[in-house]
């Protein structure tokens, strides 16, 4: 009976033990962990990869927010003269904000949504309120806005250019917020992504008010006693 003969080049190595091929899953899931690595967040400023809750900058000149790990974030904390400047995370409802009909009217804000904060650059207090087309800023009388922090000294607390106050009346809602200035950012974006027709659609309001809830639940209340 002839040997049957096994092709050389299928023939494992000396000392070697034949290896087991690799399956289609194994490979499937590699590419799947390659791909979230590709996906990661990074620093816009040493590219380090970032976790879902990292610190985040806005660089004045251009009122742009960008991301960026603890040891860059804190390179850029508490100076006012630098290109960045890092965000800060606290959130309040203002319970007890005083704000009548006739002072909002003076706004002269077109919506039931705006954001105010004070810009290094502009030297003055900016008012922006989010549309479909992303923040469009109004113009602001100066008096109207004196005459609102007169009567809510938590106003003089707002950093320049970190943060503002976020006002919410639409709805109904008269709620107010001294927030991040990229938690206005994320709402222009969000407003801006899900905005369909001339009145939004059901998706835009729902994602509205998801976004003030969560606001809202994340907030330490502050009442007059307390500013």
């Amino acid at each position: 009976m002839s040997e049957t003969q096994i092709p050389s080049d299928e023939l494992p190595a000396k000392g070697r033990q034949p290896t087991a091929p690799v399956s289609s899953d194994a490979f499937n899931l590699l590419r799947r962990f390659v791909k979230k690595r590709d996906m990661a967040e990074r620093c816009d400023m040493c590219s380090a990869e970032l976790g879902i809750e990292h610190s985040h900058l806005i660089e004045p000149a251009r009122r742009r927010i960008v991301c960026a790990c603890q040891a860059c974030s804190i390179l850029f904390s508490g100076s006012s003269d630098q290109r960045y400047r890092r965000i800060p995370q606290r959130i309040k409802f203002l319970q007890d904000f005083s704000l009548t009909e006739a002072q909002w009217d003076g706004l002269l804000i077109p919506i039931g949504m705006a954001f105010f904060f004070r810009s290094s650059v502009e030297q003055k207090i900016i008012a922006l309120y989010p549309s479909p087309a992303g923040a469009t800023e109004s113009l602001l009388d100066l008096e109207a806005w004196n005459d609102i922090v007169a009567g809510n000294r938590t106003l003089n607390e707002m950093e320049t250019d970190t943060e503002a106050l976020l006002v919410n009346r639409v709805n109904g809602a008269r709620d107010y917020y001294l927030v991040p200035i990229d938690e206005c950012f994320k709402l222009v974006g969000l407003i801006r992504t899900k905005w369909h027709g001339l009145s939004g659609g059901s998706d835009v309001w729902e994602a509205i008010s998801t976004f003030f809830n969560q606001l809202k639940e994340r907030s330490n209340l502050v009442g007059k006693t307390d500013a």
